[in-house]
């Protein structure tokens, strides 16, 4: 039949049904639209194969490339003798992919949990969770991580890290200090040098499954660094030996607080640091600010009495009186303006190292009155009262002295008896340097001393050994310490006995110290004793902080290997013990 219609002249596209009936440009339009999208897509290629390729690979790798941090080992601290306060051990942070692991067996849920010291439900919560990681826990024992990652759960894995482990425990507490979970340091030395003992941390990248698991180790980029290890000052022996008997003190006067600081007379340097209450950094689940505190360090007191030897040498230095210059003191009470100061106990006529021996505050503000504020403020200053002490600590304070051009009369004899001036216990022990140095003085150190240090002088010789002779008395049978005697050995020193404030006023609370120095032939040990609110029937500091005292430089004398420099073996105590004036 076409074939007939072709013979016929007939043709195809005259059939009223394949006839064209579009225009023609319809068709090169559409044309046209398709070599435009093919167009565009071969542009979009190129933008993307080419002109993009740094950010379509780092969305890539962002997806499974992981930059993993390789963590320092934190530096060990030790004592003067290399024994370790405080070191790392590596521990295991567990983490989770909570989608993966919502669908884990209950039963392997609940043994998790166990491992993990956690309740179903706060594991279940920190599981509930749209974040793509969680961490479990933190500073889990290796032996504990190793069974979690044999139950097999999928999504659960671990990562290498280090906890700090403190060896003396509570004993050095408050010098060590701790880290947090994340290895920096938060109290004590490792705080106050968390940069030279944390080092720095490396990195490496590495390809991670879905899993997390590393399936290809790219580079290396960074190697870790090691801290520096820390050698501090402080002797184990003598710590051990502070604390305990510090510790024995609290309990026997059911005091609230103590604090005690043995200081190297040649080199400046801290042989021990206690305070009470106190803490074990391995364990600080139930810790207490009153347990935290420093108070060697960071609380001011009053320091009553100990303040006496300063305004006592300054009139040596001066030369306004010497030892052997009496002073009258009675009717024992003294009245200054419109207020009235008085001894324990009338004395009536003593010399100037009598005044010393029995503590009396008329003798020692009669001295400061005939003195110039200024003179006063400067020795004190210079010796450290009232300003920042620069130990490298954090939390010293610096405490109270006010400024000179207000002090009224009767302020000024006040504070050379110790009140209405505030300082820290580490402040105090640090002064009497100048006693025990003949009189210059250096620096407090937490670090080991290669060499001692340059001093600077305060007083004479010649004052700083009469001031020796003054304090000796004190701790003899007629002074205010006999309890403060150390068989063998010659010992110097002060007490103190101050009222505490409350709202402004002085209240029947005490704080009881005393701050000496042994042997007094050639002194090689400063102590200070402080005992807040003793409330067991003594609060006199002769009695409360000055066999602290003898017990602490007993055996620490002995420690050391310091030769006896008295034939006495026995402790002289009078059968009444002589009370110190407030």
């Amino acid at each position: 039949m076409t074939r007939a219609a072709a013979a016929k002249g007939v043709q195809f596209a005259a059939s009223p049904v394949l006839a064209v009936k579009l225009p023609v440009w319809r068709s090169r339009v559409v044309l046209f639209a398709l070599f435009a999208g093919f167009a565009a897509l071969a542009g979009r290629a190129l933008y993307l194969q080419g002109l993009s390729t740094d950010f379509l690979q780092k969305q890539g790798e962002s997806r499974y490339a992981r930059t993993l941090e390789l963590p320092a080992t934190r530096g060990k601290i030790t004592d003067r003798d290399g024994h370790v306060l405080a070191s790392s051990v590596p521990v295991k942070a567990i983490w989770a992919i909570p989608e993966d692991v919502q669908d884990a067996p209950k039963e392997k849920l609940r043994e998790l949990a166990r491992l993990l010291e956690m309740s179903d439900q706060d594991l279940n919560k920190k599981l509930d969770s749209d974040r793509t990681f969680v961490y479990l826990k933190r500073q889990v024992e290796q032996d504990v991580a190793d069974k979690i990652l044999k139950l097999g759960i999928s999504g659960i894995a671990t990562r290498k890290e280090y906890k700090r482990f403190y060896p003396e425990g509570e004993v050095m507490a408050h010098v060590v200090g701790f880290t947090n979970v994340e290895d920096a340091g938060q109290e004590g030395m490792e705080l106050a040098f968390q940069k030279s003992l944390a080092g720095v941390t490396g990195s490496r990248r590495v390809i991670k499954d879905r899993l997390g698991h590393i399936v290809e180790d790219i580079e290396a980029i960074r190697e870790p660094h090691d801290g520096k290890n820390l050698t501090l000052s402080i002797d184990s022996k003598i710590q051990y030996i502070a604390y305990s008997q510090l510790k024995a003190a609290v309990e026997k006067h059911n005091a609230k607080a103590a604090g005690a600081v043995v200081l190297d007379v040649q080199t400046g340097e801290v042989l021990a640091l206690v305070n009470m209450p106190t803490y074990n950094p391995n364990d600080r689940a139930h810790l207490t600010g009153a347990q935290l505190r420093n108070r060697v360090l960071t609380d001011t007191f009053e320091p009553g009495s100990t303040m006496k030897p300063f305004t006592v040498a300054l009139a040596l230095e001066t030369k306004r009186v010497t030892p052997n210059t009496v002073v009258q003191t009675a009717p024992g009470k003294i009245t200054i303006g419109t207020a009235t100061i008085g001894d324990a106990h009338p004395h009536g006529p003593l010399t100037v190292a009598q005044i010393i021996e029995k503590s009396s505050n008329v003798g020692t503000a009669k001295l400061a009155l005939q003195m110039q504020p200024q003179e006063m403020w400067d020795m004190f200053t210079t010796v450290g009262f009232g300003q920042q002490p620069k130990l490298g600590f954090p939390g010293a304070v610096a405490g109270r002295v006010r400024p000179y051009k207000s002090w009224r009369p009767i302020e000024q004899a006040t504070m050379s008896y110790g009140h209405g001036i505030s300082v820290s216990l580490i402040q105090m022990a640090h002064s009497y340097l100048i006693f025990a140095r003949d009189g210059d003085l250096i620096p407090v150190s937490f670090k080991k001393m290669d060499e001692p240090p340059a001093g600077q002088r305060v007083i004479s010789e010649k004052t700083a050994r009469d001031m020796r002779a003054m304090m000796e008395s004190v701790t003899g049978p007629g002074g205010t310490a006999p309890k403060a005697q150390v068989p063998g050995y010659r010992v110097a020193g002060k007490t103190g006995t101050a009222y505490k404030l409350a709202g402004g006023r002085y209240v029947n609370k005490y704080v009881a110290s005393f701050v000496g120095f042994a042997p007094v032939s050639n002194p090689r040990i400063v102590i200070a004793v402080m005992v807040d609110e003793p409330s067991n029937g003594q609060h006199y500091g002769g009695d409360v902080a000055a066999p602290v005292f003898s017990a602490i430089a007993a055996n620490a004398l002995r420690a050391m290997n310091v030769a006896p420099d008295s034939s006495v073996t026995d402790i002289i105590i009078p059968a009444e013990s002589v009370k110190e004036s407030l």
